[in-house]
């Protein structure tokens, strides 16, 4: 059984697109080809020009570590790191000069409001700052596509939508979002919004 089948998709540079569908249609494993986290077993897959659909392990690493950021529903940060090494750590697996990208981090976390906790660590944060922090590591490498999994899924509504107004500001100065979501209203944000059903593409909807 195929996760996905004959999928044809084209996301523009610049575009914000929410992938919806139940449980096991295949959302999830779009969203990972997206992010070079599995590789299709066929076809192609484009990513600023190159196909990495057939790419070695290594140089599939190095490409997911420099043109894609990632924004998880758990946050997924380092629990013995500060706020600012957390923001860092993208750099760490690319053995980047930490002391050369230092102003960059600082700018990031200020952009997300955290310019006061950068020593803090995660268990002195709420679930938004936390997000807010995961939202900085998928920019520090200033990646072509930023992709968010149920990024609001584990915070309550106020602290939700501010995450996505974040992430609506982040479209508007030009990054492209491509975030998966269960919920219609998180949806509705996105200027298309793709249905996925039984592996497949069911609706391609554009909203603006």
């Amino acid at each position: 059984m195929h996760a996905l089948r004959g999928v044809d998709l084209q996301i523009a540079e610049g575009s914000y697109v929410a992938i919806m569908g139940p449980s096991g249609s295949g959302k999830s494993t779009m969203l990972n080809i997206l992010g070079c986290l599995d590789r299709p077993t066929e076809g192609q897959y484009f990513l600023g020009g190159d196909d990495v659909a057939q790419m070695e392990d290594d140089i599939l690493s190095n490409v997911r570590g420099k043109r894609i950021g990632f924004i998880f529903q758990s946050y997924n940060l380092i629990p013995q790191l500060t706020v600012i090494e957390n923001i860092q750590v993208p750099l760490i697996y690319q053995s980047y000069d930490l002391k050369e990208y230092m102003g960059r981090a600082i700018e990031l976390a200020r952009m997300v409001g955290l310019e006061e906790r950068l020593d803090h660590r995660p268990n002195q944060l709420s679930g938004g700052q936390q997000q807010r922090v995961a939202i900085a590591r998928s920019l520090i490498n200033d990646p072509l596509m930023i992709l968010a999994d149920e990024p609001t899924g584990n915070l309550d509504s106020k602290t939700g939508l501010e995450v996505l107004d974040l992430i609506d500001k982040l479209n508007a100065d030009g990054k492209t979002i491509v975030l998966v979501t269960h919920d219609p209203k998180v949806g509705d944000r996105a200027q298309r919004v793709i249905h996925m059903k039984d592996g497949k593409i069911d609706r391609d909807i554009t909203n603006r």
